[in-house]
């Protein structure tokens, strides 16, 4: 797609964030963005369609002493008007080239059974499913 930039947010690109405010699930913290972006295995990529945010893809690197260093994709998120176009293959494709330059080993992503959108985009982008997970979780007030 010749109209679709990729671009992977740095320290100071906060303001990008906050007019792809809209892609997220709730409005994005000014401070959650400026230690996000300022953390150097924390990843956001941002899709701009004609100049336009239309999706995004974060991503965080993990590391463990027996496993070394894997790819954990946060989060995908593509604009209504922008989906069945690429723009979430190709951001969970420059998320996989990252992991690679980075070193991981692999990348991995929890998503519901019944988010076909999601679901589709990932097995696009080359992620086979070798199991069935059980997520639990522990929730905090913060």
């Amino acid at each position: 797609m010749d109209d679709l930039e990729l671009r992977h947010l740095e320290p100071g690109d906060d303001a990008l964030v906050e007019l792809a405010a809209p892609l997220f699930d709730k409005q994005p913290l000014p401070s959650a963005t400026a230690d996000f972006l300022a953390t150097p295995d924390h990843h956001l990529i941002l899709a701009l369609l004609r100049g336009e945010p239309a999706g995004f893809v974060s991503g965080v690197e993990m590391i463990h002493p027996d496993k070394g260093r894997e790819m954990f994709l946060y989060e995908l998120g593509v604009a209504e008007s922008a989906r069945k176009r690429g723009v979430g293959t190709a951001l969970v494709g420059a998320l996989v080239a990252l992991a690679r330059e980075r070193g991981c080993y692999g990348m991995w992503v929890l998503t519901d059974a019944d988010n076909p959108a999601a679901l589709g985009a990932y097995r696009r982008a080359g992620a086979t499913s070798e199991s069935a997970n059980v997520m639990l979780e522990w929730r905090f007030k913060v």
